[in-house]
């Protein structure tokens, strides 16, 4: 069977950046946010193919869910259960469907993210150098962990820590003057003190496991994750808050490097069974499985098991792990 382009499915969340996603499609984006372009399986935006009819006739339900990303404003701070959390929180009704959510992200632009629990020591230091003293001492007592419990329970009253924000230098207290401008009140803003802020440049990742606190704060990239719905969010969002459900499902395990570091282009999603291979100009690769494909010259692609491709600009492929790619 030939390679077939797909069509996607724009999300236009209020988050969204205006100008990327419209860019890379070659259309006219009429200033709406177009936060995601996905594609999949997924139906709640299920890909089509070039004669319409629904991907899903040709390859079943897919366990993956491929997207561009688009942020010019921040996500909402949140986590993501593993397989046996998802599985009772499934039987019980609290969430959508018995399955973890893995994630990765590929920046394609320069790319800030809050990405798991910061290590004490480093921690301490920043808060010390913000001159949020109370909350250097308490994490320094009780650890990382203990403190985001504490501030989510309204234990730690967060202004001291805000008001030290200020005028403090830095790119984690000007985040944090403008998510309490945007979030007033919201714990989040001083928990995202607690968390590795990280800079990505185009070509670094991000693996997100079960567990990991985190939010996107602004830039583009490819992102990858198990076709899962499984979202409990802690704040900086106007979506609905699950607090205790975040604190029993979030891993306070310090994170001391949060970049995923690769440097043959292979990105890989163990949970998921799958990986994100980027292919520059001029690479082939033959499908394994049934593989999705997108081109940086806007091209989407459907490639069905033995299929070729040859690529004429960068492209990124998933493709089933352990799979050779010249």
């Amino acid at each position: 069977m030939p390679v077939r382009v797909v069509d996607g499915v724009i999300q236009h969340y209020a988050w969204g950046d205006s100008d990327f996603i419209p860019s890379l499609l070659g259309v006219a984006g009429k200033g709406e946010p177009w936060a995601e372009l996905w594609l999949g399986t997924h139906p709640n935006g299920p890909t089509l193919l070039d004669d319409g009819t629904p991907l899903s006739d040709l390859t079943g339900p897919l366990p993956y869910l491929l997207k561009v990303l688009a942020a010019a404003e921040p996500l909402s701070l949140q986590v993501h259960p593993t397989k046996e959390q998802a599985t009772a929180g499934f039987e019980r009704g609290v969430f959508d469907d018995p399955h973890a959510k893995p994630e990765l992200l590929v920046a394609l632009t320069e790319f800030e993210a809050l990405c798991g629990v910061r290590p004490a020591a480093a921690t301490v230091e920043l808060l010390d150098t913000i001159g949020a003293h109370m909350l250097a001492y308490t994490v320094d007592a009780d650890g990382p962990g203990a403190a985001i419990r504490s501030l989510y329970q309204g234990d730690i009253d967060i202004a001291p820590t805000l008001e030290a924000c200020a005028e403090a230098p830095g790119p984690e207290a000007a985040w944090a003057r403008r998510l309490a401008a945007q979030y007033p009140g919201d714990p989040s803003v001083a928990v995202a003190l607690l968390l590795n802020h990280v800079a990505l440049q185009p070509g670094e990742a991000l693996h997100l496991t079960a567990g990991n606190l985190h939010g996107y704060l602004r830039g583009s990239g490819i992102e990858l994750m198990r076709a899962s719905d499984n979202v409990v969010r802690g704040g900086l969002t106007v979506k609905t808050l699950d607090i205790e459900l975040l604190l029993d499902t979030f891993d306070p395990t310090p994170l001391a490097d949060p970049i995923m570091h690769v440097d043959d282009g292979r990105y890989p999603l163990p949970e998921a069974g799958v990986m994100l291979v980027q292919l520059q100009p001029g690479d082939s690769h033959t499908a394994v499985g049934h593989e999705l494909a997108i081109s940086m010259d806007g091209t989407t692609l459907y490639l069905s098991p033995g299929t070729p491709v040859y690529t004429d600009s960068r492209t990124y492929v998933v493709t089933p792990i352990d799979v050779t790619t010249t």
